[in-house]
């Protein structure tokens, strides 16, 4: 079920109070990963890897994170208790360069601009249902530690044509392999 669906019976209290579970446990996951929330707005929440401080393996930082939301979300609808407060999200990531700042004089806020920002949007809207969705950018850069499914190239707004695969998994590696069959 959408978001949109799901908060249709809910009282504002109550949609609040589970919007706080969900971003509650994203921030902790996020955390995890040195990662940074940008902001959230309704059920949208935003974060991005690589910021203040460039790094090196902020692709993959960012795919580990949105797959532990993804699962998190996924165990919570399994969760007997949590059933009525649950919904389906969709993951959308992108890879490039942004501007990142606070800008005005009132209510001061961290935020990111650039193509590279309304990419991922375009990813997540994009996407599907408990899925994580990703540009041809992200997926040079993780091909290697993740099995991902190419989706082919699907028309995006304002953009045209452009290749996504949804992550399915991080790829065991050969290590991880041997010491399982031992």
């Amino acid at each position: 079920m959408g978001f949109t669906q799901f908060s249709e019976n809910l009282s504002p209290e109550a949609l609040v109070n589970i919007i706080g579970f969900y971003f509650s446990k994203f921030d902790a996951i996020i955390e995890k990963y040195g990662l940074e929330k940008i902001k959230t707005i309704g059920d949208s929440y935003m974060f991005a890897g690589g910021l203040p401080f460039p790094t090196e393996d902020h692709a993959s930082k960012t795919v580990n994170a949105a797959l532990e939301i993804a699962e998190f979300v996924a165990l919570t609808k399994k969760n007997e208790k949590a059933i009525k407060m649950t919904f389906d999200i969709r993951v959308g990531i992108n890879t490039g360069p942004v501007v990142a700042g606070v800008v005005g004089t009132k209510k001061f806020a961290y935020d990111i601009w650039g193509d590279t920002v309304n990419i991922a949007a375009r990813m997540e809207s994009n996407s599907e249902a408990g899925k994580i969705n990703v540009s041809q950018n992200t997926y040079e850069l993780i091909k290697n530690d993740f099995d991902c499914e190419y989706r082919g190239e699907i028309g995006v707004k304002n953009k045209g044509m452009m290749k996504m695969y949804f992550v399915k998994s991080k790829k065991e590696n050969e290590l991880s392999r041997l010491l399982q069959t031992n």
